[in-house]
């Protein structure tokens, strides 16, 4: 069965996507079978994977997206994953394993204009397309806004694990105490919806230190978001086993080049392995995943 995992804090700028698309890129290069639903509106995820100009093919047809499983008609889940996502320019495959389903801005109007059907909001259409899709994966990864709206539903509704992308700073620390409030009221507002073979709904398994700045003594941040966390432990508002990461990402250049070159870090090179390693922070944080689960 694929761990489904969310990525979502309610600060922005967390360096969620940036997060996110290495991490499923070194659980692709470790051998597991990856999915990575683009649940952002920015898109900022399909345009680092699909480099822009295959991104812009899809944008500008306004079919291939995730969206297109709301609109009326027969595109599922199924018809929408780019097999072996990365490419080089010449379509030659980098990255067998990781599978990507795009967005673009169109998922906006899922918030916006979206009507549904009565009785079956946009997380349950979701959920049971992606129930015919997810027994060929090891993990499913929803890249989540900063928000409980729609998209990001759809991903926390599937999901058995979320995992929140912090910076040592006072406002990742609010993020993460407004997003466990959210969920709360969200699991309470699906919970008829919910099925037995779904398991219990997911709450927040791990916080991930990410893009820390040189000579950033984020001693102090932890301590506060590990008192926050240890308190809703006890109210059980996140998982019993929820933790800190050991693992911290560092910031650096090559990440920002990585986007440039529409390539995870892993793939990118000496740059990686020359600026601190980054590449084996991600590692290092994979394998700190692939042995904590709910």
């Amino acid at each position: 069965m694929a761990r489904k995992i969310s990525f979502i804090n309610y600060k922005g700028g967390v360096g969620k996507t940036s997060l996110i698309v290495n991490v499923a890129s070194c659980l692709a290069k470790a051998g597991k079978r990856v999915l990575l639903f683009d649940f952002d509106t920015q898109s900022n995820a399909s345009i680092w994977l699909l480099r822009l100009e295959r991104w812009n093919k899809i944008n500008n047809s306004s079919e291939g997206a995730v969206y297109s499983i709301f609109e009326p008609g027969t595109v599922r889940v199924k018809d929408l994953i780019i097999k072996d996502v990365v490419e080089d320019k010449n379509g030659d495959k980098l990255l067998p394993g990781l599978d990507l389903v795009p967005t673009t801005f169109n998922l906006v109007d899922l918030e916006a204009e979206f009507q549904g059907k009565p009785g079956c909001p946009p997380y349950l259409m979701f959920q049971q397309q992606l129930a015919e899709v997810e027994d060929n994966y090891d993990f499913i990864l929803f890249d989540c806004p900063p928000n409980i709206l729609r998209a990001s539903q759809c991903g926390v509704f599937c999901s058995n694990e979320i995992y929140v992308p912090a910076n040592p700073d006072a406002l990742s620390l609010i993020g993460f105490t407004l997003l466990v409030e959210k969920l709360v009221k969200f699991h309470r507002l699906s919970a008829s919806f919910r099925t037995a073979e779904m398991g219990a709904p997911a709450l927040v398994n791990g916080i991930i230190f990410n893009s820390i700045k040189a000579n950033v003594d984020i001693e102090v941040p932890k301590m506060r978001m590990q008192l926050r966390m240890n308190q809703f432990r006890t109210v059980k508002r996140v998982a019993q086993n929820a933790k800190i990461f050991n693992t911290q990402i560092r910031d650096a250049m090559v990440v920002r080049r990585a986007v440039t070159l529409g390539l995870p870090v892993i793939l990118v090179g000496q740059e990686a392995e020359q600026e601190d390693n980054v590449a084996q922070d991600y590692r290092d944080a994979v394998t700190e995943l692939m042995n904590h689960s709910s």
